[in-house]
């Protein structure tokens, strides 16, 4: 197994999608879809802009680690992983953010 809490992440949430929605927190958000999955996400996010905005160190680990878990989740369920967000990342270093971003608007 992996030594990168990031993939161990991932392969757990794998391994519980397909569980007893009755035990399985994984199991229950896959079966309510992707639509909900990504609604709690937007929720994490927000939690996470509060935490910031409040400088309670603890409280935004919290909720970031919280983020990450329900942005794993929405990337299993697409079918997608972190090594498909590090191939992303890699393919922009180096790049300014803008033209990056100028990038996208052009395409």
């Amino acid at each position: 197994m992996s030594d990168d809490i990031l993939d161990r992440l991932v392969a757990r949430i794998t391994l519980n999608r397909n569980g007893d929605p009755a035990t399985s927190y994984v199991a229950r958000m896959t079966a309510k879809g992707r639509a909900k999955i990504a609604q709690k996400l937007g929720e994490e996010a927000v939690e996470t802009v509060i935490a910031a905005m409040g400088d309670d160190r603890g409280e935004l680990i919290g909720e970031a680690s919280d983020l990450v878990f329900h942005l794993a989740l929405l990337l299993a369920d697409a079918g997608l992983s972190f090594d498909d967000i590090r191939t992303e990342l890699a393919r922009r270093e180096g790049i300014s953010g803008l033209a990056e971003k100028a990038s996208r608007k052009a395409g």
